[in-house]
């Protein structure tokens, strides 16, 4: 049987999954603020995709910088 974790040992936050909206929360990225689109994650790593009128971009940041929204 598994041990059973308590309430404190729980993220408070929701999950990073491809699909989900998340926000730039790192003070030193020039992303900083910006909202995008999780397209993939490998590792500690998320791929995010920005768009804004007429261009894209797909940036890969470190999800410990993601703000799930």
């Amino acid at each position: 049987m598994a041990p059973r974790l308590s309430l404190d040992c729980m993220a408070s936050a929701a999950p990073i999954l491809p699909g989900a909206t998340v926000t730039v929360v790192d003070q030193r990225s020039i992303y900083n603020g910006y909202t995008g689109f999780v397209q993939r994650i490998s590792g500690d790593r998320a791929a995010v995709l920005f768009e804004g009128g007429n261009w894209d971009k797909l940036v890969t940041l470190p999800i410990k910088d993601l703000s799930a929204d």
